[in-house]
């Protein structure tokens, strides 16, 4: 980029020979013909930059010198920080990137993510595979607009449909769980989720596995987790609309079937869809209505079930609507 020239200086013309010295005038005439003069000779700048968002600088009263760097620092901050849109020739979509330097800060920055994965890691999440696809999955884009500034805070979020997206800590201590038995660095086989939502987890579950069913049973959050998930290309990852309860026998078996909804008990078609070797990680009603993380383990000899820590999920229920 060429610099900006310097700020034109006026020169008074040479008096012609014999010309007589004009009578002095009022201090308070050449006082005001002086400001004048420099408000017409002084560099001006945008009041506001667009690229910028802030108030550009202004040289008032410094030498030319002091000017031509402010003007270089002008350049410069304009060509680091202005961002154009990227478009994804596959999608079609255009994303306007921040019109700011990146601070680290915007929802689309890896540092927003690797602040939550740090979280999870100091909550008790140890496994690489999780915290990576955690780190990978941008939550932001599974929650309305007007809840994005919380998208990265480990709280639940309404959906919609009187449902709810899960704490990230939730997700990644019950994908964890999932992996246990899966030899460190691989991927789990076949999985099926029970309750797709807004489909977060089922994209996370398809950085970790092989191949992934995902149902629900609301038609409306199928539509919604189908086009949340359009953009991730996760080619491996099916949705279906239809009755979790029932699980989906097309499909199996199953290495592992996770449930984000809480039923009294685990369903029977879970546990005959599970492979043998396969596991099961679901929250499961009590006695005394309390929710827990409940893990079923299939052997060749049966099954064994542990109850874990209390959790809060949205009810478990049965049709499709």
């Amino acid at each position: 980029m060429q610099k900006p020239p310097l700020p034109a200086i006026s020169i008074a013309p040479a008096r012609p020979a014999g010309a007589t010295t004009p009578a002095t005038a009022p201090a308070a005439t050449l006082a005001k013909a002086a400001a004048t003069a420099n408000a017409k000779t002084r560099p001006s700048f945008p009041a506001r930059s667009a690229v910028l968002g802030a108030a550009p600088v202004r040289a008032v009263n410094q030498s030319t010198q002091h000017t031509i760097k402010k003007i270089a620092a002008y350049d410069h901050m304009t060509l680091t920080s202005a961002k154009f849109p990227v478009k994804s020739g596959a999608l079609g979509i255009s994303h306007a990137a921040p019109a700011y330097v990146s601070t680290g800060m915007g929802l689309d920055s890896g540092a927003v993510r690797e602040r939550m994965v740090a979280k999870l890691a100091a909550l008790g999440i140890s496994d690489a595979r999780v915290l990576a696809a955690m780190r990978a999955v941008e939550r932001h884009r599974f929650v309305d607009s007007a809840l994005v500034g919380q998208a990265y805070e480990d709280t639940s979020l309404p959906i919609g449909q009187n449902q709810t997206i899960s704490k990230p800590n939730v997700v990644a201590r019950m994908v964890e769980l999932l992996l246990a038995h899966t030899p460190a660095g691989a991927k789990l086989g076949r999985v099926l989720e029970i309750g797709t939502g807004c489909g977060y987890q089922a994209a996370v579950l398809g950085q970790v596995c092989t191949e992934v069913y995902s149902i629900e049973r609301l038609r409306g959050l199928h539509e919604k987790a189908r086009s949340n998930l359009q953009p991730f290309r996760l080619a491996h990852v099916r949705l279906i609309l239809g009755d979790g309860m029932l699980g989906h026998a097309q499909g199996a078996p199953y290495a592992g079937i996770i449930a984000a909804a809480g039923g009294e008990a685990i369903a029977q078609a879970w546990i005959d869809q599970l492979a043998v070797g396969g596991r099961i990680i679901a929250p499961v009603q009590g006695a005394g209505g309390a929710q827990a993380l409940v893990v079923v383990d299939k052997t060749a000899h049966g099954i064994s079930q542990q109850r874990l820590e209390a959790v809060h999920f949205v009810p478990l229920k049965s049709g499709v609507q």
